[in-house]
C-alpha cells in the first residue's frame, strides 16, 4: 500500500472568493482524503466567527488540526484579508494576525506536506512557506506576471522559493513566464476541470448558443458585447452571460441583441458556471486575468471555444486545433469567428470532437495521482529516522560526553590558536571530543590526535568546493584538495570512509551550499550544522533546522571557534563512540547545549590575533602561548 501522508494545502484567496486557486485545492484535497491521506486546508475568510472556530482548533493541537484517515479535508479560516485594488483580481493584503495563526497550525501538527499556492508575498501561502519545517510543494497557477517580486523583490523572493522542494506549474505558459524570472525545473500538473452537471435544456436543432463568463478583465466583457452586436440577426443563435454578484450594470444594448441574450448574477467562482454540450464559450481576455481554467471546464463541458490569442489559451486549444482564436481585442476577428460557429454545425461538432482526448484527461483523480507522484518523489529523499536501534541500545550504556563539532586551529589561515593551546581549552572546559576542522587541510587535525590526552580528536577537513560552498569531512584519512565540485568532495569524504557534514548551510553572508546545492546529494549528507554561534543572523540558523527536520536529516552543532575563548560555546552532548558508525548513531539521540557568548567579542579576538598582530608578534605570542599549555597538561 502506498504510503499515506498529512498535507496542508494553502491558498492566498479568501475561501468566500470562489477563485480557480480555492476550486483546484478544494477539489485535489477531496481526491487526496478518499485516498486516506490526512489533508487540511488553511485559508483566508472573512467570517469572524469561523474564523474563532477555527483558532479554537488549532489550539487543541494534532487532533483539532487533523482528519481521521478517510476523514473528508478539515478546512480552517486563519485570518481575514483586505482586499488591495481591484477585487476582481482577488488582490489582497495579509491580516496582522494570519500569519501567527498559520505558524501556530503547522507547528501544531505533524505535516509531512505544506502544499503552497500562489506564495507570493504578502499572502497567506508565503507566510505558511515561511513558517513550513515540513517538506514544500508549491504550485503556480496564474501565466502573469507580478511586477513587485518579479521586478522590484525578485532577489528576496528568489531566496524566499528556494524553499521550495518542488515548484509545479498548471500551463506550460506559467512555467515559461516563472524561468524568466525564477529559473529552475518547473513540473506541469494540468488542473482538471469538473463535469458537466446534468441540464435538460438540450440544443434546438443546429441553434448556436454562445456563452461568456465574466472572470476575466472587464474589457473582456465590453469585447464580448460589442462582438455580439455585429451577428447577423438573421442567424440562429442566443447568448448567456454569468457574471458576478457585485457586477455593475451593463451598458446599454439594442432591443434585438438584448432579447437573445439572458444574463445570470450570482456566480462568485468558475464552479458556478454551467457550460453545456455544443455551447460557444467566448474568452476575450488581453491577459490581465486570464481565465484557463474555466477554459478547461468549457472544455470538459463539451463547448467549442473560441479565445483570445494569449499563450495559455493557444497552449489549451493546441494552436487553434480544438477551437477558434483571435488576436487580443480584436472585436471584428471575434465577431467573425462567432458567426462561423453560429453558420456550421458541422464545425462546432468537428472540434467539439477533436477535444475528447484531452476532455477525457481533465479528471481530478488524475491530478491526485500526479500529486501523488509528486510527494512520493519528495518523501523518498528523506533519511530513515530510525537508524540502527540495536547499536544505539548498545550506545545507550556509554557514559555522556560532550563533543564540539567545529574548530580550528592555526593551520588555517585564518587562525591563530596553537593545537596545544586547542587541546587545553578542551580539556579546561570539559569536552570529550573534539573534530578539528581546519580549512582546506588536515594537518593540524592530525598534529592534535596524536598529542591529545584525555580528549577524542576527530580528524576533520572544511573543505571549500568549486562554487557550492564549504563541507566538512569527519573521519579523514587524507587531505581533500579545495576546487572541487561538491558532488566531488563528497564522493572523496566517503571513499576514506569519512561522514559528510554540512556547516552553516544557509549563512548568505558566505559562500555556503544553498538548497539548490543540496537538493541533488541529499542521500549522502550525513549530517547537518544546525547551530553556529558565529552566524550574525538568527533566521539563517534556523532555516538550517528546517531543512533537517523536514529531511531527517541527524543535526550536528559546532562553535566554529576561530579563537580558544570560543571553543566549545556550542557543544553535542551525545554518548561515547568509536568510528563514524557508533558516532552518527550517537548523534541522533544527541542534545545541543549552547552557553551564551558574544559573537562581537570572539570575532574581535580574532582580529586582534590575526590581522592585527605583525607576523613576528604572532610567532612569539604563539611560543608563550604552548609553554604555558605545556605547563598545564
Amino acid at each position: 500500500m502506498a504510503e499515506r501522508f498529512s498535507i496542508a494545502q494553502v491558498t492566498p484567496y479568501g475561501w468566500e472568493a470562489g477563485h480557480e486557486v480555492n476550486l483546484f485545492v478544494e477539489r485535489t484535497a477531496g481526491e487526496l482524503a478518499r485516498r486516506g491521506h490526512r489533508v487540511v486546508v488553511l485559508a483566508p475568510s472573512d467570517s469572524p466567527a469561523w474564523v474563532r472556530d477555527s483558532r479554537r482548533l488549532i489550539r487543541q493541537g494534532e487532533g483539532g488540526i487533523l482528519p481521521a484517515p478517510g476523514e473528508e479535508p478539515r478546512v480552517l479560516a486563519v485570518g481575514d484579508v483586505l482586499p488591495v485594488g481591484s477585487a476582481r483580481r482577488g488582490a489582497r493584503r495579509l491580516g496582522v494576525d494570519v500569519a501567527r495563526t498559520i505558524e501556530e497550525a503547522l507547528g501544531a501538527a505533524p505535516f509531512d506536506f505544506v502544499h503552497v499556492h500562489e506564495p507570493f508575498a504578502p499572502s497567506a501561502s508565503s507566510a505558511a512557506l515561511r513558517h513550513s519545517r515540513s517538506l514544500n510543494v508549491g504550485s503556480f497557477h496564474a501565466p502573469t506576471e507580478r511586477a513587485v517580486s518579479t521586478q522590484l523583490a525578485r532577489r528576496v523572493v528568489e531566496l524566499f522559493f528556494g524553499r521550495l522542494d518542488a515548484r509545479l506549474a498548471h500551463y506550460a505558459a506559467t512555467a515559461e513566464l516563472l524561468s524568466q524570472f525564477f529559473p529552475a525545473e518547473y513540473r506541469l500538473v494540468t488542473p482538471g476541470a469538473d463535469p458537466p452537471a446534468a441540464d435538460g435544456d438540450a440544443p434546438e436543432g443546429g441553434r448556436a448558443r454562445i456563452a461568456f463568463a465574466h472572470r476575466e478583465e472587464r474589457p473582456a466583457l465590453r469585447l464580448f458585447l460589442r462582438a455580439l452586436r455585429r451577428l447577423p440577426l438573421d442567424a440562429e443563435w442566443s447568448a448567456t452571460l454569468w457574471t458576478a454578484p457585485d457586477a455593475p450594470g451593463l451598458a446599454p444594448i439594442r432591443r434585438e441583441v438584448r432579447e437573445r441574450l439572458q444574463v445570470r448574477g450570482g456566480v462568485r467562482g468558475a464552479a458556478d458556471v454551467s457550460f453545456r454540450a455544443g455551447d460557444v464559450a467566448v474568452f476575450a481576455s488581453t491577459g490581465v486575468i486570464p481565465a484557463p481554467g474555466l477554459l478547461l471546464r468549457a472544455i470538459a463541458a463539451g463547448a467549442v471555444p473560441v479565445a483570445s490569442r494569449l499563450p495559455v489559451y493557444e497552449e489549451i486549444l493546441g494552436d487553434g486545433e480544438l477551437g477558434l482564436l483571435f488576436e487580443p481585442g480584436d472585436v471584428e476577428t471575434l465577431s467573425a469567428q462567432l458567426s462561423r460557429l453560429v453558420g456550421d454545425l458541422e464545425l462546432r461538432d468537428r472540434l467539439r470532437m477533436r477535444a475528447g482526448e484531452l476532455r477525457a484527461r481533465l479528471t481530478w483523480s488524475r491530478v491526485a495521482d500526479e500529486l501523488e507522484d509528486v510527494y512520493g518523489q519528495l518523501a523518498a529523499r528523506r533519511h530513515t529516522p530510525d537508524g540502527d536501534a540495536g547499536l544505539r541500545a548498545r550506545l545507550g550504556k556509554r557514559p555522556l560526553i560532550d563533543v564540539d563539532l567545529h574548530m580550528h586551529t592555526d593551520h588555517s589561515h585564518d587562525c591563530a590558536t596553537p593545537v596545544e593551546v586547542l587541546l587545553s581549552t578542551a580539556r579546561e572546559r570539559g569536552l570529550g571530543a573534539i573534530a578539528v576542522t581546519d580549512h582546506n587541510e588536515i594537518s593540524g587535525a592530525l598534529d592534535a590526535a596524536a598529542k591529545a590526552d584525555g580528549v577524542k580528536v576527530i580528524v576533520a577537513e572544511e573543505v571549500k568546493t568549486a562554487h557550492q560552498g564549504e563541507v566538512i569531512g569527519l573521519f579523514l584519512r587524507e587531505k581533500i584538495p579545495r576546487g572541487l565540485s561538491l558532488e566531488e568532495t563528497i564522493a572523496e569524504i566517503k571513499r576514506q570512509g569519512g561522514l559528510v557534514y554540512v556547516p552553516h548551510p544557509f549563512d548568505r553572508l558566505h559562500a555556503v551550499p544553498d538548497y539548490e546545492h543540496l537538493l541533488p546529494v541529499l542521500g549522502d549528507v550525513d549530517a547537518i550544522e544546525v547551530f553556529n554561534p558565529r552566524i550574525a543572523f538568527k533566521p539563517f540558523n534556523e532555516e538550517a533546522v528546517r531543512f533537517a527536520a523536514k529531511y531527517r536529516i541527524v543535526a550536528g552543532a559546532g562553535s566554529d571557534s576561530h579563537v580558544a575563548a570560543g571553543l566549545g560555546s556550542v557543544r553535542i552532548r551525545m554518548r561515547d563512540f568509536d568510528g563514524p558508525d557508533e558516532f552518527l548513531e550517537s548523534l541522533r539521540d544527541a542534545d545541543i547545549i549552547r552557553k551564551p557568548t558574544s559573537l562581537l567579542y570572539v570575532q574581535a579576538l580574532k582580529f586582534l590575533e590575526t590581522r592585527a598582530t605583525p607576523a613576528p608578534a604572532r610567532r612569539a605570542r604563539r611560543a608563550r602561548r604552548v609553554r604555558r599549555a605545556a605547563r598545564k597538561s
